[in-house]
Order: structure tokens, then C-alpha cells, then sequence
């Protein structure tokens, strides 16, 4: 895909940067879904009242992965233990933590198989909505060389062969969403 026009060049790069931040959003997450493994990732989203500072609890402890189903949370100020637990169950991860006046553990259930069905459906539909962004960045990108080619900054044959080199690209992203998306499928119904 050699792009002489700088014009076009640049939005090719715009338009592969914002198919890679989607496909890297969907990586986020599908690394916060549980399936039935710990997965210090599902924290992420929890913040915790700091002294009237909502902070992130991996900034507040080290999270940690003694076996397969269960995280230890161990905090660098042990007096917000209370704090940390009531977060945590304020959260929709839906774990109960249980804490021993000094570190908090999170026991991962291993997930019913009306669960697992759930979060693949789940994981399916993000994986979906995915791809119509893409298709919506790849509609974007096309709108833009069509208005290029209406300033005759690009011809007809140009716009042509970009929107073959618009196309190879968006089906390289939507290739990755779906080897994602099979992987993923593969943990949660993983035993």
C-alpha cells in the first residue's frame, strides 16, 4: 500500500489508529469478563473513596494470583481495608470478598453452564458491536476520499485502488476480532 498523496496518507494512518484503538478497547474488554479463572483485570474498574480521593485499587495495593480461582488483594494502607471490601462490594463483579483484618481474598465459582452461555452471548455481542465500529471508521475514511476526489485531489483510478487498500484493512482488524473472539469463546466453556 504505497500512498503517495500525502493528504491520503494521512488519513489511512488516522484511519488505521482508530481501528486499532476499537480493537484494542474490545481487548479491555474481554479481559475484564470473568470466566470462572482470577483475573486481577477485573478490578480495573473498581475505585475506592482515598481519603475523599476516588482511587483506582490497583493503585492502592498489590493484587495478586495464589491459584487458578482466587485473588489476594493486599493493601498498602491496611486502614482502608473496610473501604476496599465495601467497593468491592459495590461493584457488579460479583464476588464476596472475604478479608482477615489484613488482606482481602476474592474466590472465583467456577461459572454454571447457563452462566457460561450468558457471558458468550456477552462476549458475541461486544464482538459485534466491534466490527460496526470498524465498518463505521471504514465508511468514515471512504466519505473523505470521496470528497477528495470531488476537489480533485485524487482521480477516480485513485480512489479505486485506496478503497481496495481501505477494505484489506478493515479486514485484517475484523480477521483479529474474530480470533479474539474464539479464543475468548474458548476460555469461559474451558473446564
Amino acid at each position: 500500500m504505497a500512498i503517495s498523496n500525502p493528504q491520503v496518507k494521512e488519513e489511512f494512518d488516522k484511519y488505521d489508529v482508530r481501528l486499532g484503538k476499537a480493537f484494542d478497547h474490545l481487548k479491555s474488554e474481554f479481559l475484564s469478563v470473568r470466566a470462572g479463572r482470577a483475573n486481577p483485570q477485573i478490578l480495573n474498574k473498581i475505585t475506592v473513596d482515598y481519603y475523599g480521593t476516588p482511587t483506582p485499587l490497583s493503585q492502592m495495593a498489590t493484587i495478586t494470583v495464589p491459584e487458578a480461582r482466587m485473588l489476594v488483594i493486599s493493601l498498602y494502607d491496611v486502614s482502608m481495608l473496610k473501604e476496599v471490601v465495601k467497593a468491592i462490594n459495590a461493584s457488579d463483579i460479583g464476588i464476596n470478598p472475604t478479608d482477615d483484618g489484613k488482606t482481602i481474598r476474592l474466590v472465583f465459582p467456577m461459572p454454571t453452564e447457563e452462566r457460561r452461555k450468558e457471558l458468550i452471548k456477552q462476549v458475541k455481542k461486544t464482538a459485534e458491536e466491534t466490527k460496526v465500529v470498524l465498518r463505521n471508521e471504514r465508511r468514515d475514511v471512504m466519505d473523505t476520499l470521496k470528497k477528495l476526489k470531488k476537489d480533485n485531489v485524487i482521480t477516480e483510478d485513485e480512489i479505486a485502488s485506496y478503497e481496495k487498500d481501505v477494505q484489506k484493512l478493515l479486514d485484517k482488524y475484523i480477521e483479529s476480532v474474530d480470533k479474539l473472539l474464539k479464543d475468548k469463546e474458548a476460555e469461559i466453556l474451558e473446564i
